[in-house]
């Protein structure tokens, strides 16, 4: 049986080894692989199996593939293949649905603490000699933010947004949450599930944990941003299209948003154009929420037990269109 892995390099770049998938079948690993049709369908050859993070597997090249049997998506989002062209030619495709939830929850605040309290700003300015030149003991070049008691709204409540709350209590925050499905089970005098209205006009944060539909597209837009309170913070780790990006950049050059971190933007790798390069009080990290060194290991080590599922004949973690 041969194995590829079509861009191997963002989950692998050297420190975790491909051992486990060798015992499997005869494997070939390619770092990257450009995005043009007849490429992929170079570097897919005659494999049985093909793994891909980010290169697209459309219809067009799966009708040039006819060998493949299985594909195996690196990320907990398909969007990459075209599910409907894979099963109507019988291709088992699979994805990885848990592997970064506590990377990702931690993330999240990592991002709401630097716009809280600067960390980076302040220590560059101690560096630069600020502080070995202040007349006081002390100093803060920009508002210190405390987030006890703040309402940290959380819209998409799976895995991830669930992580992220326990996260939000352990700082004592109050917590609106805005799902397709509410669990009144998980209600209590400091969660509650709310209509996504109500939940922006009511939180200090608001956290994006939902996944990209023709729904959520653009959820975070000029109208919905009207609605939430002056100087609200807004976080992105979720998906780059759940946000209008001209319309945040403009809130926060405003005022009306106090500060804002994404880790995810609409076209990645960000384009030089995008607007918010251009935003006032704007973090933006290039998507590694889920890159810690044990959430790439449990991605491999699911990737595995998906692929042996498989070839078990009991496939697990399948998705469908």
């Amino acid at each position: 049986m041969k194995i590829v892995v079509l861009d191997g390099y963002t989950l692998n770049p050297g420190d975790l080894n491909w051992e486990e998938l060798e015992r499997l079948g005869e494997l070939i690993v390619y770092e990257r692989t450009a995005g043009e049709d007849s490429e992929i369908v170079k570097a897919i050859g005659k494999a049985d199996v093909v793994f891909t993070n980010k290169t697209p597997l459309s219809e067009k090249t799966l009708n040039q593939v006819p060998t493949i049997r299985y594909i195996g998506v690196l990320a907990t989002g398909y969007n990459v293949v075209d599910v409907a062209a894979a099963k109507r030619r019988g291709i088992i495709v699979t994805n990885i649905p848990s592997y970064a939830t506590d990377s990702v929850a931690q993330f999240t605040f990592a991002l709401l603490l630097e716009i809280c309290h600067h960390v980076g700003a302040h220590n560059e300015s101690v560096k630069k000699g600020q502080w070995a030149g202040c007349t006081d003991y002390c100093y803060w070049n920009f508002p210190l933010v405390e987030l006890a008691g703040k309402k940290l709204g959380i819209i998409g409540f799976g895995r991830i947004g669930q992580a992220t709350a326990r996260i939000a209590r352990s700082f004592g925050m109050k917590l609106l949450v805005h799902d397709t499905i509410e669990i009144k089970a998980l209600e209590d005098d400091t969660l509650r599930f709310t209509d996504l209205n109500s939940l922006l006009r009511q939180a200090d944060v608001i956290s994006l944990h939902c996944p990209l539909t023709e729904s959520t597209k653009g959820i975070i837009n000029k109208d919905t941003i009207s609605i939430m309170k002056n100087g609200v913070i807004i976080i992105n780790t979720s998906r780059g299209q759940l946000v209008i990006e001209e319309d945040l950049k403009d809130a926060l050059n405003n005022g009306k948003v106090a500060g804002a971190a994404v880790d995810v933007v609409s076209s990645e790798p960000i384009d030089e154009n995008n607007p918010l390069l251009k935003a006032e009080n704007c973090i933006i990290t290039p998507h590694i929420a889920w890159a810690p060194r044990a959430a790439r290991e449990r991605l491999m080590n699911t990737a595995v037990e998906n692929l042996q599922a498989f070839l078990n004949g009991s496939p697990v973690n399948v998705v469908s269109n």
